[in-house]
């Protein structure tokens, strides 16, 4: 079976789901009739968009999740698998950036990068498998990874290798999937530029954030959720493992 239909009533997760890009997923996997957990810090933004979800028939949990705290993911974890028995897909989409260089960069900038970026990531995709696999050997990770994980932007060196680490962590969950003859497939979306709250956070400036997309059309969240939703329609014999995004107009 391919198609978003064999996703129905399935479980997915969706991480750093409160703005943007994880959003933009929780909406459009909702819309094809999974049922919906999200995470993230803010509580309020998760719970408005619970209450749109549930409005609009989807079956969702919002759990309020720092990421940085690995008995906070536990308590993620423990509270879908009460719900719903555990989870059948990962979106790995919770990242942070801070422009903070190599060589005069703040410690704790770093650490909440790698943090966030990489080691919440393996958490998350340990019990996460660890569901799939107890839950028929089948299900999908997905990472969101960036553009500055294949290519290093000026000033971006911490940053830029959290998100090489994504690229090498997708390959070696392939692998080790390969190895343990399991069905589960494993996918990095990398964007380039995507109006969302990053480059706010990044810059540590709003009004300069929102600056840098006016230069050309960048893309929006629901173009990643659109590429998203494409891995996951293909058939179980088929594995995207890569697809890269920018603008038409982005240069490097």
């Amino acid at each position: 079976m391919s198609g978003m239909e064999r996703w129905q009533g399935k479980v997915a997760l969706i991480t750093g789901a409160s703005s943007g890009i994880g959003e933009a997923v929780a909406r459009r996997l909702g819309r094809s009739g999974l049922k919906i957990a999200v995470c993230a810090r803010r509580k309020d933004r998760l719970d408005a968009l619970a209450t749109e979800l549930a409005s609009a028939g989807v079956d969702v949990l919002a759990h309020a999740t720092d990421l940085r705290d690995p008995a906070s993911i536990d308590g993620l974890f423990q509270a879908i698998r009460a719900q719903w028995g555990g989870v059948d897909v990962l979106i790995n989409n919770a990242g942070m950036g801070k422009k903070s260089s190599l060589m005069a960069g703040d410690t704790e900038a770093w650490r909440e990068m790698l943090e966030v970026n990489v080691l919440a990531l393996c958490v998350c995709t340990r019990e996460a498998i660890t569901d799939m696999r107890a839950r028929g050997d089948d299900g999908h990770v997905i990472h969101i990874g960036s553009m500055a994980g294949h290519r290093v932007p000026p000033g971006s060196g911490v940053y830029s290798a959290s998100k090489y680490a994504v690229r090498s962590l997708t390959e070696g969950l392939r692998q080790e999937l390969r190895e343990a003859k399991s069905r589960i497939r494993v996918t990095a979306v990398s964007p380039g530029f995507v109006e969302t709250e990053f480059h706010g956070v990044y810059l540590g400036d709003e009004e300069k954030g929102r600056a840098t997309y006016s230069h050309f059309k960048v893309l929006e969240a629901d173009d990643v959720a659109a590429g998203v939703q494409y891995a996951l329609e293909q058939p179980v014999h088929a594995q995207i493992h890569d697809i890269l995004m920018r603008p038409t107009d982005q240069g490097a």
